[in-house]
């Protein structure tokens, strides 16, 4: 975790607020941010446990770890169904399918 008063923090800060592809690559950046995005966007929506098994190298905390931060950036809904067991599912936002064009241009 940074300082909040640090330089390199202020200069993210400046750079995403002024550039709208450095906004977007902070975003959506990381090891598994893309997959994670790309597996929602080829299946709609995705339980929780069906998303990891398509994933299995990722660990579940960071799993859980990046869903939190694509939720927290309007980029995921999660949407808790009250079951016995709760049953977990992720879906793109609209913000979230906005995206496709990128992430098809990253895939091909």
């Amino acid at each position: 975790m940074r300082k909040e008063n640090s330089t390199n923090l202020e200069n993210e800060v400046q750079i995403n607020a002024s550039c709208g592809m450095a906004y977007t690559l902070d975003l959506i950046g990381g090891r598994w941010k893309p997959t994670i995005l790309w597996r929602l966007l080829n299946n709609g929506s995705l339980r929780y446990s069906k998303l990891r098994k398509s994933m299995p190298n990722i660990s579940e905390r960071i799993l859980i770890l990046q869903l939190r931060e694509l939720e927290n950036d309007g980029l995921v809904n999660r949407i808790i169904y009250p079951e016995v067991p709760p049953r977990v599912e992720y879906k793109l936002t609209e913000l979230g399918l906005k995206l496709e064009p990128v992430l098809r241009l990253l895939s091909d």
